[in-house]
């Protein structure tokens, strides 16, 4: 049984590791996330075997940030590779080029609202100006969605919000910060289980160590999936 709602997000030391990782979970699993932290250890060439080779779904998680002309140079870049997902931060600017670099392919940018590992101490020291985190969230979520994003990236806190607002209407919703009952927290701050997420409205849940970190990733992702509505 596999449910492409679950993205298993390959977070592990290099791609030998991640593609050991996506051979031992095998079928139980379509979809998968490649971060920035792997970018320089062939996770662009393994992206691309798991697509072609093994008809594997890929959340490629960049969250790019840069000037208007960079951006839309590099997302046509990666257009190539038959990615499903691509993230870049959230500002207006950035998602009107990425989308313009997108243009003629099937890939969905998605934009990156506030790291699910950051609360409001952390936005103060980033000199992020006042106000509370979700509600920062909503804002640059609807703004997001207005610049021509096809989805955002938030916590599983803020995916409720985000699905009532009129500009959510066919966009997605990516949630991180999925931590199934019982699981360590790690570096997130803002979480939920699996089964929360998506009752709240996430269309898509990203769940890496308390999978790959099991004693059987296979089981823990087959556990996840059987958790949701």
């Amino acid at each position: 049984m596999t449910d492409d709602r679950l993205i298993v997000a390959l977070d592990v030391p290099n791609a030998h590791a991640a593609h050991e990782l996506t051979m031992q979970i095998g079928d139980a699993v379509n979809f998968y996330k490649i971060g920035l932290g792997m970018l320089t250890t062939g996770g662009l060439a393994l992206a691309n075997e798991l697509i072609q080779e093994h008809n594997k779904r890929i959340f490629l998680d960049m969250k790019l940030f840069d000037i208007g002309a960079t951006i839309e140079a590099a997302v046509r870049g990666l257009a190539q590779f038959d990615l499903d997902f691509l993230t870049v931060h959230g500002d207006p600017h950035v998602i009107d080029a990425a989308k313009q670099g997108a243009a003629g392919s099937n890939l969905k940018i998605l934009g990156v609202t506030i790291l699910t590992s950051l609360d409001r101490a952390d936005l103060d020291a980033c000199l992020i100006k006042d106000g509370d985190v979700q509600d920062l969230v909503i804002t640059r979520a609807a703004r997001a969605f207005e610049a021509g994003a096809d989805g955002v990236i938030a916590s599983p806190q803020e995916a409720a919000m985000i699905r009532a607002l009129p500009e959510a209407k066919d966009r997605l919703i990516v949630t991180p910060g999925v931590r199934p009952v019982g699981a360590a927290l790690g570096d997130q701050k803002r979480v939920a289980t699996p089964h929360r997420a998506i009752t709240d409205g996430a269309d898509h849940i990203v769940v890496g160590r308390p999978i790959w970190q099991a004693p059987s990733p296979t089981d823990a992702a087959q556990q996840i999936i059987a958790s949701l509505p």
